[in-house]
């Protein structure tokens, strides 16, 4: 066993500029590779956890009585430089575990919503029909279902802007790919790991009081979810990254190049036949219209006034992948659309893919005005008060 340890050498300047990364094991290994006498290092304590039991965190002490060896990894002073080489694909994977949780918040709510028994739904004709006749209960699940479809669309695409990135044969292709996986890194961490928290609490409302019992399991997922929005960057450190770092680099050159694809998909929705893809096409119009905008407020802003910018950036990324998202389900529709027109066999599963691009265009996105608004006008009042005042 080894441990990756990021420590300070006796000559190293302050700051994470002075971290540097090493390999320390639990046994030394001698030349001929047998093993050796165990390194001075040792299991403290165990921390009591909020969920996620069956993974130990533990606090570590390391040369408590003749001195831990460590091995350097590459050059002194760049620990952090080495350790981010891994970031994209553990955030990428983070993310997915958002996706994870929704998905099992998901089945959870849909299967009980089914078989419950419950009250007389408004318009059933009697009593003892299933609680997805109510129609917060259907609200609830269908929020769910909505949200896990679009998280697991940018996750997919994201992962397929990384294989690009590294895969494709022109070096300017791979560039552009990988400013495309920075961008969309943060996002796809953060947005989706709040929304499985956010799926888990619903699944547990869709199942009343049993929800906050532990048999059902979803108490246990609400838990380990919580882990998913702190650890490998919390998502306000993906939100600062995404318009301290990737914004202001380019000058919001990425952003814009990503919200004119979006903004490209509008010829494709308003030639496809039928009146189906219409509300669906005008749902995403000033979302990502507003989206632009707030790029570009954010990218002069930071300019002047970096506090002010970064008040934004939390409900920014959020918009993003609310905006993201409904791009991308509006692409699943528009394909759902063209293969019930070839006659596709799958018609129950593409006319609900039709259906949940309209939920999201009509009660997801609508959330975009809003998100805007806490953008470009929140940052004045949420710095408002000296911290003497709280």
């Amino acid at each position: 066993m080894i441990h990756l340890v990021l420590a300070r050498t006796p000559e190293a300047s302050a700051g994470s500029r002075g971290i540097s990364l090493f390999i320390v094991p639990k046994r030394m290994i001698s030349p001929h590779g047998e093993l050796g006498q165990a390194n001075d290092l040792r299991v403290v304590s165990l921390e009591r956890k909020l969920g996620i039991h069956a993974s130990p965190t533990c606090v570590m002490a390391y040369g408590d009585k003749k001195g831990a060896i460590g091995f350097l990894v590459g050059e002194e002073n760049r620990g952090l430089e080495y350790m981010f080489t891994m970031m994209n694909n553990a955030r990428l994977s983070i993310g997915l575990q958002g996706l994870s949780v929704a998905e099992s918040a998901y089945q959870a709510a849909r299967d009980y919503a089914l078989t419950r028994i419950q009250g007389k739904p408004v318009g059933a004709e009697k009593a003892g029909t299933p609680i997805i006749g109510h129609p917060d209960v259907r609200r609830m699940v269908m929020t769910i279902r909505a949200r896990r479809d679009a998280v697991r669309a940018l996750a997919y695409f994201t992962a397929g802007a990384l294989d690009r990135a590294k895969r494709q044969d022109d070096p300017a292709q791979r560039e552009q790919s990988q400013r495309l996986v920075d961008l969309l890194i943060p996002v796809v961490k953060a947005w989706s790991t709040d929304l499985g928290c956010e799926a888990a609490s619903l699944a547990i409302q869709v199942h009343g009081g049993l929800g906050f019992i532990e048999d059902t399991g979803l108490a246990q997922l609400y838990r380990d979810a919580r882990i998913a929005p702190i650890y490998e960057g919390t998502n306000g450190i993906q939100a600062n990254d995404l318009v301290g770092r990737k914004l202001v680099r380019d000058g919001g050159a990425a952003a814009r190049d990503f919200i004119a694809g979006i903004r490209a998909c509008d010829t494709d929705l308003a030639a496809s036949p039928g009146a189906e893809l219409a509300p669906i096409r005008a749902a995403l119009a000033e979302p990502s219209a507003a989206l632009a905008r707030c790029t570009d407020w954010l990218v002069a802003t930071y300019a002047s006034n970096p506090a002010l910018a970064l008040a934004g950036a939390a409900p920014y990324l959020r918009l993003f992948g609310t905006v993201a998202g409904g791009w991308l389900m509006a692409m699943a529709a528009l394909a759902a659309r063209r293969r019930l027109g070839e006659g596709a066999p799958e018609r129950d599963f593409l006319t609900a893919k039709l259906a949940t691009a309209r939920f999201y265009a009509d009660n997801i996105l609508a959330e975009a005005d809003g998100l805007a608004g806490q953008v470009t006008r929140g940052g004045e009042s949420l710095l408002g008060l000296a911290p003497e005042q709280f």
